[in-house]
C-alpha cells in the first residue's frame, strides 16, 4: 500500500482525464439541436430539426476507436503508459476546441473520428496504469473509472443549465474542457508511473520473452462483451432525449441525471461486492439481465415516469462499470500484454459505437416518431446476446480454476 499512495496524484488525473472523457462521449447529445442547425440541417415536416446528422458524429467516435485501437495498446506496452496517456488528453483537448466552432457535417465528423483515437489511447493508458498501481485491487481501480465518467455526466446538466442562465454560448463547455485536457497534459509529463509488468520483472534476472497471446473461446467471448455492453448504455445514452420527448417529458435533458446517479450508485455497490467476494463474472450476467427487464418495461408502459426509473435503472445496471469488469476478465486472460489486452475489448466496444449507431441514426431518419420505440427493441436483443457471452465466460472461468466463478 506504501508503493501505491506514491500514485495517487497520476491516478487522480487519470481518473479527471475520464470525467472529461465522460463529457466528451456524451455532451453532444445534449445539444443535438444546436449543433444540427450549425451544420445546415433541414426541418422535418413536424417543425422538428432533423438530428440524425448529429448522432452519425457520435457514431464516428467508434470509427476512430476502431481505426486506432489496434496501434494504440501495442504503444502503451511498448513505449509505456504516460506516452499513451498524453497522445489521448491531447487529441482530447483538440477535439474540444475544434467541435465548438465547426460549421459543416463533413468536418465535425472528422473531429468526432478524432474523439475516437483519443479515446483509444486515453484507455490503453488508464485501464493498465490503475491496475499496475493497485495490483491488490486492480478490478475496483479500474471500475472506478466509470465512477469518474459517471460523475462528469450526471453534472452535465447542471453546468449546461448554469451556462444557459448565464446567457453563454454553447461553444463555453468546450472551451472549459479543452483547457482542462491541456492542464492534465501538463500533469502527466511529471508525474510517476508504475513499471510495468512489474511482478514479471522482479522474478527474472532478464526479460522474458513476452508470451504469445492464446485466444480461447473464453477470453474471445470476454473481448465480445465490450461490444454488447457498449451498446446497451450508448443507445439509451444516445438516444433517451428522443423517447423522452415522444413521451411527454418536456425536459427530456434531465433522464441524463437519472441515467448518470444509477451509474455512479453502481460503481460504488459493485466495487463493494467484488470487496466482498462477488465475482467479476456473475456482475457481467446480473447487470445486463436487470437492464433488459427495463429496457422492455420503458417499450410497453410508455409514460414519463417510466423513463425516469428507466434511466436511473439503466444507468445501474449498463453504465455501472460492466464494460469496465469485461475489460478487468479480458486482462486476466493476457496478464503480459495489458494494453492490448484492453485495446481488444475497446475495438469491440467501438464496433458497437460506430456500427450500432450509425443504425440508429438510420432508424431515427426513417421511421421518424417511431424510432425511439424501434430502438429500445435493437438494444433488448444485443443486450440478451451479451447476458450469453457473460454466461459462457462464466462457465470458462469456472472450468480453468476449478472453483465457482
Amino acid at each position: 500500500m506504501e508503493n501505491s499512495k506514491k500514485y495517487l496524484p497520476t491516478a487522480l488525473i487519470l481518473y479527471f482525464s475520464y470525467a472529461m472523457l465522460g463529457i466528451a462521449s456524451s455532451v453532444l447529445s445534449q445539444y443535438k439541436t444546436e449543433f444540427a442547425k450549425a451544420w445546415g440541417a433541414q426541418t422535418l415536416s413536424s417543425g422538428v430539426v432533423n438530428v440524425s446528422m448529429v448522432v452519425s458524429v457520435i457514431a464516428a467516435f467508434g470509427l476512430g476507436r476502431l481505426i486506432a485501437y489496434p496501434f494504440s495498446g501495442p504503444v502503451s506496452d511498448k513505449f509505456g503508459r504516460r506516452v499513451s496517456g498524453l497522445i489521448g488528453v491531447l487529441l482530447y483537448a483538440g477535439f474540444f476546441f475544434g467541435i465548438a466552432f465547426s460549421k459543416s457535417f463533413w468536418l465535425a465528423y472528422a473531429i468526432g473520428i478524432l474523439n475516437g483515437v483519443a479515446n483509444s489511447f486515453l484507455d490503453t493508458c488508464v485501464s493498465p496504469s490503475l491496475m499496475e498501481m493497485f495490483p491488490k485491487s486492480a478490478s475496483i481501480a479500474n471500475l472506478f473509472t466509470k465512477f469518474s465518467i459517471v460523475t462528469a455526466q450526471f453534472l452535465l446538466p447542471f453546468f449546461i443549465g448554469w451556462i444557459a442562465m448565464a446567457k453563454f454560448s454553447y461553444h463555453t463547455i468546450f472551451v472549459i474542457c479543452g483547457i482542462a485536457m491541456l492542464v492534465a497534459a501538463v500533469s502527466l509529463l511529471f508525474l510517476p508511473f508504475p513499471v510495468q509488468n512489474k511482478a514479471q520483472a522482479a522474478t527474472s534476472a532478464k526479460p522474458a520473452k513476452k508470451a504469445r497471446m492464446h485466444f480461447s473461446a473464453g477470453a474471445i467471448a470476454a473481448i465480445l462483451i465490450g461490444f454488447t455492453s457498449s451498446t446497451t448504455f450508448m443507445l439509451w445514452l444516445n438516444c433517451n432525449q428522443e423517447l423522452g420527448t415522444s413521451y411527454g417529458i418536456k425536459d427530456p435533458s434531465v433522464l441524463q441525471s437519472f441515467y448518470a446517479a444509477g451509474a455512479a450508485l453502481a460503481v460504488l455497490v459493485t466495487a463493494q461486492l467484488i470487496h466482498m467476494g462477488i465475482k467479476e463474472t456473475t456482475v457481467l450476467v446480473l447487470y445486463p439481465s436487470i437492464a433488459v427487464v427495463m429496457l422492455l418495461l420503458c417499450y410497453f408502459i410508455q409514460q414519463p415516469v417510466i423513463l425516469y426509473i428507466g434511466s436511473f435503472v439503466i444507468g445501474y445496471s449498463a453504465a455501472g462499470g460492466v464494460l469496465q469488469l469485461a475489460t478487468s476478465t479480458t486482462i486476466e486472460f493476457f496478464p503480459t500484454s495489458k494494453g492490448t489486452a484492453t485495446s481488444l475489448v475497446m475495438i469491440a466496444s467501438s464496433v458497437a459505437n460506430y456500427a450500432v449507431l450509425s443504425l440508429a441514426a438510420y432508424i431515427t431518419s426513417t421511421f421518424s416518431s417511431n424510432a425511439p420505440r424501434l430502438i429500445i427493441l435493437l438494444n433488448v436483443v444485443i443486450t440478451l446476446i451479451g447476458i450469453a457471452f457473460a454466461l459462457f465466460v462464466k462457465r470458462s472461468k469456472r472450468e480453468s480454476v476449478g472453483v465457482t466463478a
